[in-house]
Formats: structure tokens, sequence, C-alpha cells
């Protein structure tokens, strides 16, 4: 495990490179957009929930369902009713949950924001301070490389010149000697102070930098555990959502299997019901025989101790009869 630790993987050969430290601060800057997406996948999927659990529940108040319905079937709709509005509920409360759980993202990322970039300003600081030593360095190192050879140019002149030039000439070369190895010495002693301090911070950036690869790798696991910690309760709380929706399905369920198909038409038939007894059959009424009755009631009254005629007799009739038939004074149609 330890090769694959940042600490042991984001360095580079150029001291003023800041390439593999910039590679990990990208990788935490996409990670912390990763959570943002995410973020706003939930506050989505949060405003669908809630404008899905509004319309269920303006459904089950606007839209009539079997309302007609009588006894058990009855209560069974009135129970399926109440649970798809409290289905409704349920993605309105879903999504409260999930606008919940985006703002505790937004807190992590947030809070692991602010972390960063108090790593980042001291790491901005060192690398700053780190080239500038650097370049002090790299410029001392090149006054002194310069003065070897002006020493070494005085050297040769003296050797060269030795037998060929005046005496005050040769005095004039050794001065020039003398200093140009006080100035090497100098731009020597300048160079070394430069390397000693260059070497100072270069141990004090190399800390830093393996303390700040170990920090922005827990930041990294931190990040990543939270992240799938956050997937895994999104969907353990949709799939809840679905275990509740079932449950209030299936007391609609058992609703349903208290129904009782005979209870509801009995039931129908006592709250309903309008008689028992159908109507009479509607008999033939000849209008003379009716008007003769009438005149007859009119002109005589009964005979004491007789009492109402009984039923008409059926006539009789052959072929060839007339379409009326008279028995005891009435006429009947022949069927």
């Amino acid at each position: 495990m330890k090769e694959t630790l940042f600490k042991g993987n984001f360095w580079s050969t150029d001291l003023t490179s800041t390439a593999g430290y910039d590679s990990i601060i990208q990788h935490l800057n996409d990670g912390r957009k990763n959570c943002k997406e995410f973020e706003d996948f939930l506050k989505e999927r949060a405003t669908i929930e809630e404008k899905y659990g509004k319309e269920l529940i303006n459904l089950t108040k606007k839209k009539p369902c079997g309302q007609t319905e009588l006894n058990t079937l009855k209560r069974a709709l009135e129970v399926f009713k109440q649970q798809v509005d409290g289905v409704g509920q349920s993605h309105i409360q879903l999504a409260q949950t999930l606008r919940e759980e985006a703002r505790k993202m937004e807190d992590f990322r947030e809070k692991q924001k602010r972390h960063q970039k108090k790593l980042e300003l001291v790491m901005d600081a060192i690398h700053k301070n780190r080239n500038l030593q650097y370049k002090k360095t790299v410029e001392a190192k090149r006054l002194y490389e310069q003065r070897c050879r002006d020493k070494d140019e005085a050297e040769q002149a003296v050797h060269r010149n030795a037998n060929l030039v005046t005496q005050k000439q040769q005095e004039k070369l050794f001065v020039k000697l003398a200093q140009s190895k006080s100035a090497l010495e100098d731009s020597d002693r300048q160079y070394q102070l430069n390397v000693g301090a260059l070497e100072k911070i270069r141990e004090e950036w190399q800390n830093e930098h393996t303390k700040a690869c170990e920090f922005f790798e827990t930041q990294e696991y931190e990040r990543i555990n939270y992240f799938r910690n956050a997937l895994w309760l999104h969907l353990n709380q949709l799939s809840q959502e679905c275990v509740q929706s079932d449950e209030r399905y299936e007391e609609t369920r058992r609703s349903l299997e208290m129904c009782s198909i005979e209870k509801d038409i009995e039931f129908f038939v006592n709250f309903r019901k309008t008689g028992s007894m159908p109507p009479a059959p509607v008999v033939y009424e000849n209008y003379y025989n009716t008007q003769r009755n009438t005149t007859s009631t009119r002109n005589q009254a009964p005979a004491p101790g007789i009492g109402r005629r009984g039923p008409l007799p059926i006539p009789v009739s052959g072929p060839g009869d007339p379409d009326y038939a008279t028995i005891d004074g009435y006429s009947l149609i022949h069927h």
C-alpha cells in the first residue's frame, strides 16, 4: 500500500516544479465538483418528488373514483384514496429528506474546501519562497563561476607576461589577480550561503509537501467515503419509499379482500328497494260495456241480499262467428 500513497508519488526532479502538487489539487477540486453535481441531483429529485406528491394528493381530492359505490366496495375505495393520499404525503416527506441530504453534502463540501484553502495558502507561500531562493542561488552560482573565470584569467596573465612586462605592469597584474581572488572568495562565500539557505527551504518545503500529501489523501479518503455513504443512503431512502408505498397499497388489498359481492348486493337491495309486489296485469275494458254498467248502476239499485256479480264468463265462439260474442248482455272481443 505504501507505494500508492500520495506522499510517495507526486514529486518531480525539478526543484521548482509543482506538477505533482497541482495534480493533487486538481483532483480534489474535481472531487468537490462531483459532490456539487450529486448535491444538485438530490435537489432536482426533491423537486420532482414534491411535485409528484402534491399531484397525487390533488388527484385524490379533486378526481372522483367510484363515488356512488355502496357498502364494502365503497369502504375499499375510501381506503384506496386514503392510501394514495398517504403515498403523496410520503413523497413530499421524501423530498424534504432529499433536500436535507443535499444540505449535508453542501456543508461537507464547503468544509473540505475551507480546510484545503488554508493548506493551499501555506504551500503557495512555501513555493514562492523556495522559487525565490532558488533563483537567488542560481544567480549566486553564476556570479561565483564568473569570478572563477576572472581569477583564472588573472593568473594566466601573470604567468604569461612574467618576463615580458615591466616591473610596474607586473605589479598591476598581481593587484588584479589579488582582486579577482578576493572577489572569488566573496562570491564563493555568498554562493555557499545561498546554497545553505536553499537547502533549509528545500527541506522545509519537502516536509510540508509530505504533510500536504498526507492531509489531501485523508481528505480524499473522507470525500469518497462520504460520497459513497450518501449515495447508499439515498438508495435506501428510495427503497424505503417503495416499501412504504407497497404497504399502503397492501392496506388497500386487505380492504378489497373484505369486499363481499353478496353483501354489497344485499345492502343495495335493502337500502334502495322500492317494493316486493309487481304491478297487476292490465285487463281489457270494453268501452260500451263500461257505459252500460255505469248507466245500470245509476238506474238500478242492487236487490237486497244479492251480492256483487262474479267473474265474467269466458266467451265461446266458433269458426265463422262474428268478432263480438254476447253473453248475458256483455260483449267481449274473441281472441
